[in-house]
This record gives structure tokens, C-alpha cells and sequence, in this order.
């Protein structure tokens, strides 16, 4: 399905929900004022409005990720067509920010949520140089003061080039994440982009990866994919189809350098080695793309022009017959310039992928609850002429039958709930294993560093640096891989410090600055390992809580359908006619809840280290417990050991809660979308009943009447049914071979 036709469906799809909604209103406001009419009618447009706004407010996720450097800012501009995003050589993005996009009538600005704080603060407004000058000077007062504020994500609301003629992707937002150098302390590392990867993996529809053309192999950008392809290797596998590798800066070649194609040849044969097979590579020049952008719209300033003719426009310069080389004005090759940047072919790509998968999903979506609308309100009239065409003795027999049948099925319903809540208790059970697993193993395996840091110290020699340097694994197989050793961190630290052969876990040191460089190096080593540790173990709890929770929602949908089945046969056998399943739908699964809760713990870990908080989602600190002795400073590991253990355990305690928490509060709501659907369809037709039985007794006289009105209006539905019906062929056409209907 290209776009334009994801637009058209889009539009048609639209436009037959409000026919269909204009109608059942004007079928409420035909029942003569009959309040239980109305009612019964009321439930389903309310369903059709709710599907209708879900069509228009979708939101679609396209995260870009890079190392810094890459050109990730210049690359999301010219995505943009603006340069409103800061770039400069050091580091810009210092936190997440999201790109909404606008309509171009509306002023773009730029948001700053903090946490703690509901309400987000205007940072600027207007014009996209004013934007872009105050953005990079709010970045570097965080960078300055290490983020005291705590600010969590930007917001920039600005019209976006790449999607500006498509109404139907009104939702998507660009997503530009902070690289793993972006913050310049020691503290903060891979792990940093690698927990906005996994995070993007589970959340964004496409995922763009940004490497420099000349600098792709660079350690952070390989250890950063290695490490992600080991934790979701499976994931990745099965769904390379939303994963892309720009090749960017393709415009820095010279003729000296190897072709394009051999680049990319040899970054697919890295990806391979890294596990991510046939990867999907782009090269591109964003830069080029974003002047030809500026150009072609008419508001590059005179330097972006002095920029685009210095370095692009002499590659379209034509030969006179004289010899001389003529340079074309930039406008006359904008345009060109643009194709061949490649920056079109991207756009092109990540809208043909958002609207293959993702946008497929929704309209197929929109369409089942617009057609399970249309089908209740058949059901409605069916029932209705049925009653009408039978006598009024049998009738009433029927409905107290019906009336029968609905408490029961109230009552099994009931029952279900009990199993629900015994499949709480499980998922519970299990994530609070998996939190405590992870508390055990952490500590465990800060201790042992320590330890082999002590024996390393103690030896000071080259046969046993190198047994600390490849330790033996412990016999249970539990303790978690430490890359780098602390003793490898610590030594030049330690260079020069007194041991205590009494207690050899006691560091002394001669003044509070040496204090302080061996605080910030344990403490730094602690945090990266401890956060990168957690980051794994709560992915993989969102990746099984979101595999557990799917699994129980089909059995809470499967047990009510067949609940709401057993009532629709009843009806149909009671009044002779074939009544509509009314499906039970299940709403689309994100593993938010804990995702959300869990991040915030361990963005607060990070914070400790840098903003001396008792926080949990930056950095991991521990105050190292220092004894003032006379004229020299002590630090007791082992008390270092346990302070770690302390502060493991205390976290882990509150995040068991929060999980607790919110894992009943998502299943609970599971259950409570079922339970309302079948109440709501016992309910419609008990209010049917009672109006039928009220009418039958006060236009019996009228019973030629009613049913030709009844049928005709049965005809005019019909017609905006097999609307729907057409749009749904035209889709099933598209369906792509991996969505998730």
C-alpha cells in the first residue's frame, strides 16, 4: 500500500464512519422520543465516536538513534525541512525530544517537561533560527550544571516536510535520542543509548540507525549493536523489516576513498558478524538534502547558500565550449541536489514502512469496530421487526426467557474473574522472582568485584593480574558478566595509595581530592554496571509480561465470546433469526505500565552519581562511608560492599511494589474492556425488549407500519455496510505479510 493510497483508505474509511454515525443519530432521534430506544442505541455511538477519534489521534513512533557525531540532528532537519534542531561539533541532544508535527499555519515551539512538574515550560516560539539558538543554549546550561532541573524529554512542535500532504499520518512523531557520548561525564555510557534502543524496539513503529560514513566502526557504535543483538536477538530477527542503517555524510567521499557501495558492503558484513542478517542500508547526504530543502522553499539565509555553493554546487557545474566550468544558480539545481542526497528516498521509505505495518493495522482496526457497530445495529432492527411480526403473548414469554439467560451469563462471567485472579497471582509471582533474581545477582557480583579488586592490589603482579583479569565463573552460574574489571578501573587511581595489611580492605589516602577520585571511580563503575544489569532484566520483563499478559487477555476475550455467543444464539433461536457475533475486542498491548515505573527507577540510580540525589534513573551512587583518622582519609570497602547492598535492597523493595501495582491495575483494566462489552450487549438488548414490549401495547393498530419503516431502514444500512465491506476487500489486498491484525 503506498501512501497515497493509505490516504485514501485513510479518507474513505473516514468518511463512511461519520455516514454511519450521522445515520444511527438520526435513527435515535426517529424512536419518537422512546428514552429506552435511545439508550440502547446510545452504547454503539459512542463506539463508533471513540473509533472514529482513534482513527484521527493515532500516534506513529520513527525513533533516529546515533552515536554522537553522526549527524543525527542535520539529518532529523532536513527530514523536517528546517534547521531548527541545534548541531554543533560537541554534543547537542542531552535528552530525549520528540517531534510533533503541526500544520503549517500553526507557530512551532519548543517544550521542557521536568520531572516532578505536570504542567511542561515554553522554552521558545516562532521562527525556527530563534528556536534553534535558544534550544542549543538550554542544552548546554543542562550540560553545565549537570541537569539540576531534571529535565526528562523535549517537545518540538513543528511542521514536518517529510508527511506534510498526508493528513493521515498526523501522528507520527520523530523521536531524537541522546547517543551514548552525548553527556560529557564519565559515568554515563553505551548504556544510556542502548536502554533508548531496547525501549525504541518495543515502542516505535521504525527505528533509524545513523552511522558516519567514515566513522561506522568506531567501538561505541559496534559495542552498542553487539550488545542490543545479544539481549533481543530473537526480536531483532523478527522484525528487521522496521530497523534501518543510514550510511550518513556520504558527501564527505573523496576520490581517494573507497566507492559507496564498498562501505556498505562492508557494513553489512559487520552487521552480519554482529547477527542482524540481509541488514536494510541507506547512504545519504543530510546535509546536502537539508540545504537543497531550504533552497527550494525559499528560506535558506545567505550563509546556508554560501554553504550549499562551497561544498555541493560544483559537482553540477557544466563545461562551456570555451573550457569553462559554469555553476548553475543553487535554485536551478535544488531540486537535484535533493534527489541526490537521497534524504526523498529515506522519507519515502520510513512513510511506505509506518503505513505498511503500522497504519495497516489501524485502518484494519478502525474498520473492525465500524463494522461491529454496523452489525449491532442490524441486530437492533432484526430484533425489532422479528418482535413486531410476532404475538405480543410469545413475545413477552421470550423476553423473560432472555431475562433468565442474562443472569446466568452475568454469573459466568463472574466466573472468569476468578480465573483472571488466578493468573495475577502467576504474572506477580513471576516478575517478583525476576526482581529479586536481579537483586541477588547484582549484589553478588559487586562483591566479587570487590574482591578480585583486593586480590589485584594485594599481588600487584603479572601472573595473578591476569587469573583477576579472566576470573573463574562462580559454580551457580548466576552472577552477571562484568566486561571490564574494577580493577582494571581502579588502578590508576590507586597508583601510589597506602594498603593496611591489617585490613585489606581498607583504602587510605592522603587528601580528600584522592578520596573523592576513588569515590568517583567505584561509584561510576557501580552505576554503569548496575544500570546496565537492571536495563537487561527489565526488557526482558516487559518482553515476557507483554508475551504473558497477550496470552491471558485471548482467554479472558475467548471465555466472555463464548459467554456472549451462548446469548446470541438464545436471541436468534428465541425470535427465529440469525443475530451477529458480537466479537469481544481486545485493545493493542503496550507493557507501559511497568516500563514506565521501572524506568523511572532506574533513570534514578543515574541521578545519584550526578546530582547527588536519591534518585534512580541516571546514575547509581553510594556514599563510600570515609572515617576521618588524624592526617590521612580511610575507605573501608567493606563497608562500601554493604552500603551497595543496602541501597540494592531498599530499591528493589519499592520497585516489587510499584510492579505489584501495576500489574493488577493493567489486568484488571483488561478484564473490565470484556466484562463492559458484554454487559453493555446484555443490556442493549434487555432496553430493546422493554421498549418493544411498550410500543407493542401502544401501536398495536400500527404493525404494517412499523415494520416498513423498520426494513427501510434496515435497506439504508445495508448501503453503508457494504461501504465498509469494499474498503475492508481493498485493504485485505495490502495486508502485509507479518501484521499484527
Amino acid at each position: 500500500m503506498s501512501s497515497q493510497q493509505f490516504q485514501e483508505t485513510y479518507e474513505n474509511i473516514y468518511t463512511t464512519g461519520i455516514k454511519l454515525l450521522q445515520y444511527l443519530q438520526e435513527l435515535r432521534a426517529s424512536n419518537d422520543g422512546e428514552n429506552e430506544g435511545e439508550v440502547a442505541l446510545k452504547g454503539i455511538e459512542e463506539d463508533i465516536t471513540q473509533a472514529l477519534n482513534a482513527l484521527h489521534e493515532q500516534k506513529y513512533q520513527v525513533a533516529v538513534i546515533a552515536a554522537m557525531k553522526a549527524g543525527k540532528s542535520t539529518f532529523l532537519n532536513a527530514l523536517i525541512g528546517a534547521d531548527v534542531l541545534a548541531t554543533e561539533t560537541e554534543a547537542c541532544t542531552v535528552c530525549r525530544t520528540d517531534i510533533l508535527p503541526i500544520p503549517a499555519t500553526e507557530t512551532p515551539r519548543l517544550l521542557e517537561y521536568r520531572q516532578g512538574e505536570r504542567k511542561p515550560i515554553l522554552v521558545a516560539s516562532g521562527e525556527a533560527e530563534s528556536i534553534q539558538k535558544r534550544f542549543l543554549e538550554r542544552t548546554r546550561e543542562i550540560r553545565a550544571n549537570a541537569n539540576q532541573e531534571a529535565t526528562l524529554r523535549f517537545h518540538l512542535e513543528h511542521p514536518i516536510e517529510a508527511i506534510n500532504q498526508l493528513s493521515s499520518l498526523n501522528g507520527l512523531t520523530l523521536v531524537d535520542t541522546p547517543g551514548p557520548n552525548e553527556w560529557h561525564s564519565t559515568a554515563f555510557n553505551a548504556v544510556s543509548l542502548k536502554e533508548t534502543a531496547l525501549q525504541a524496539l518495543r515502542t516505535c513503529d521504525a527505528i533509524l540507525f545513523i552511522l558516519d560514513y567514515g566513522s561506522f566502526k568506531d567501538n561505541t557504535n559496534l559495542e552498542l549493536l553487539q550488545d542490543l543483538i545479544e539481549q533481543r536477538q530473537e526480536f531483532l530477527l523478527q522484525n528487521t523489516g522496521k530497523i534501518y542503517f543510514i550510511l550518513n555524510k556520504i558527501d564527505r567521499k573523496t576520490e581517494e576513498d573507497r566507492p559507496i557501495e564498498g562501505a556498505i558492503a562492508d557494513l553489512k558484513n559487520n552487521l552480519a558478524q554482529l547477527g542482524i542478517p540481509n541488514p536494510i542500508i541507506y547512504p545519504v547526504s543530510a546535509w546536502q538534502g537539508l540545504l537543497a530543502k531550504l533552497i527550494i522553499q525559499n528560506t535558506a539565509t545567505s550563509s546556508q547558500l554560501k554553504n550549499f555553493k562551497r561544498f555541493f554546487s560544483a559537482q553540477y557545474a557544466q563545461e562551456n565550449a570555451e573550457g569553462d566550468l559554469i555553476v548553475p544558480a543553487p535554485s536551478k539545481i535544488a531540486d537535484r541536489a535533493l534527489d541526490e542526497s537521497l534524504i526523498k528516498t529515506v522519507e519515502d521509505l520510513v512513510v511506505q514502512k509506518v503505513v505498511e505495518n503500522s497504519g495497516w493495522n489501524l485502518l484494519s482496526d478502525i474498520l473492525a469496530k465500524l463494522e461491529k457497530a454496523s452489525l449491532a445495529i442490524e441486530d437492533s432492527l432484526n430484533v425489532r421487526i422479528n418482535a413486531w411480526e410476532m404475538e405480543i403473548q410469545p413475545l413477552r414469554q421470550k423476553i423473560e426467557e432472555y431475562t433468565s439467560v442474562a443472569q446466568n451469563a452475568i454469573i459466568q462471567v463472574k466466573g472468569v474473574k476468578t480465573l483472571v485472579d488466578r493468573q495475577e497471582t502467576k504474572l506477580v509471582a513471576q516478575f517478583r522472582e525476576e526482581l529479586l533474581e536481579f537483586a541477588e545477582k547484582a549484589k553478588l557480583t559487586i562483591q566479587e568485584e570487590i574482591n578480585l579488586f583486593i586480590q589485584s592490589w594485594e599481588s600487584e603482579g603479572d601472573e595473578s593480574q591476569a587469573e583477576v583479569e579472566n576470573p573463574e565463573t562462580s559454580e551457580s552460574g548466576t552472577y552477571f558478566d562484568v566486561p571490564q574489571r574494577l580493577a582494571e578501573s581502579l588502578r590508576k587511581v590507586i597508583s601510589g595509595l597506602v594498603k593496611e595489611a591489617e585490613n585489606p580492605y581498607e583504602i587510605r589516602c592522603e587528601s580528600e581530592e584522592e578520596v573523592n577520585l576513588v569515590k568517583e571511580d567505584i561509584n561510576g563503575f557501580c552505576a554503569v554496571l548496575i544500570k546496565n544489569w537492571w536495563l537487561n532484566t527489565y526488557d526482558k520483563m516487559a518482553t515476557d509480561g507483554k508475551a504473558i499478559r497477550e496470552e491471558l487477555i485471548t482467554d479472558i476475550c475467548n471465555n466472555i465470546q463464548m459467554i456472549s455467543d451462548e446469548l446470541s444464539r438464545h436471541i436468534g433461536e428465541s425470535l427465529n433469526i440469525e443475530l451477529n457475533i458480537n466479537p469481544i475486542q481486545r485493545l493493542d498491548f503496550e507493557f507501559q505500565g511497568i516500563d514506565a515505573q521501572v524506568e523511572h527507577y532506574t533513570e534514578s540510580y543515574t541521578r545519584l552519581k550526578k546530582e547527588k540525589r536519591r534518585a534512580f534513573c541516571r546514575d547509581y551512587e553510594v556514599d563510600i562511608p570515609v572515617d576521618d583518622r588524624r592526617s590521612y582519609y580511610a575507605i573501608d570497602l567493606r563497608k562500601t560492599i554493604e552500603a551497595i547492598k543496602f541501597e540494592i535492597d531498599r530499591q528493589t523493595l519499592g520497585s516489587l511494589t510499584v510492579v505489584e501495582r501495576t500489574i493488577k491495575k493493567q489486568v484488571a483494566e483488561d478484564f473490565r474492556q470484556a466484562e463492559k462489552q458484554i454487559y453493555e450487549y446484555i443490556e442493549r438488548f434487555q432496553q430493546e425488549f422493554r421498549r418493544l414490549l411498550k410500543e407493542r401495547s401502544s401501536k398495536e393498530v400500527e404493525v404494517d407500519r412499523v415494520i416498513a419503516i423498520l426494513e427501510f431502514q434496515r435497506d439504508e444500512l445495508y448501503e453503508y455496510m457494504e461501504e465498509l465491506k469494499r474498503i475492508q476487500n481493498f485493504l485485505d489486498g495490502w495486508q502485509p505479510s507479518e501484521a499484527t491484525v
